[in-house]
């Protein structure tokens, strides 16, 4: 584990990402709704901003490096930026369309039913964190880098891709802390077809470039979901 704080540059770079983010969120988020009095985005986005420092402070003191590499986003292989790609859009679609539910009130979320996605997708988040921790190797990419290992211990020894199992969660439960019944419906149709080809399309690289991946594959069975998948 690294011994060297975060460089005030890699933290400058991480915040005005985090910031340029949120902006991007509140610009999609509140004109679509068409008003300010939208509660359900200020509650998303006051955890999300509250998470992402916690977690910036936590790794830009413990693992700078990981860190670093999560700043990662541009990927390299060709069907991995399709699915990038996909993603963004189904995120974007989803923040217009909860702001649209807002506006026109098509679907009502009873508040427990909010707080309680909102619980979920904070539990998620430090599920990726201990994912991440657990995984030094993990990057916003798909890559094969200097030294790589495969990692068979924690949660991996459970199932190959915890990081996406928690990512799904978390991503869900963004349209009910929105107080959307129908964005979550738009954004749980496409995701189990996206989610199931990009994590074969991952494990064809990984079991191709990276020494003991398959005989890994055949040690822990279930990709996202034990006993299922």
């Amino acid at each position: 584990m690294p011994d060297k704080t975060a460089t005030p540059k890699l933290i400058t770079e991480v915040v005005i990402r985090l910031i340029s983010a949120l902006i991007l969120i509140s610009l999609l988020l509140f004109p679509s709704a068409g008003s300010l009095n939208f509660w359900n985005a200020w509650l998303f986005i006051s955890a999300l901003f509250l998470l992402e420092i916690l977690a910036l402070i936590y790794f830009a003191v413990k693992d700078p490096e990981l860190l670093q590499k999560r700043l990662k986003i541009k990927e390299k292989e060709k069907t991995q930026k399709t699915f990038s790609f996909l993603y963004l859009i189904m995120f974007i679609i989803t923040l217009i369309f909860s702001g649209l539910d807002f506006r026109y009130r098509w679907s009502a979320v009873p508040l427990w039913l909010t707080i309680a996605a909102a619980v979920i997708m904070i539990a998620a988040f430090f599920m990726i964190l201990l994912v991440m921790k657990q995984n030094r190797y993990a990057s916003r990419i798909i890559e094969i880098q200097n030294g790589q290992q495969v990692i068979n211990s924690g949660l991996y020894s459970v199932i190959r891709h915890p990081l996406y199992l928690f990512a799904t969660i978390f991503f869900c439960s963004i349209p009910l802390v929105l107080g959307s019944l129908y964005a979550l419906i738009l954004l749980a149709i496409p995701t189990p077809l996206v989610l199931t080809i990009r994590i074969k399309n991952e494990e064809a690289v990984l079991r191709n470039n990276l020494a003991g991946y398959q005989e890994y594959m055949k040690k822990v069975k279930y990709r996202l979901i034990p006993f299922i998948w």
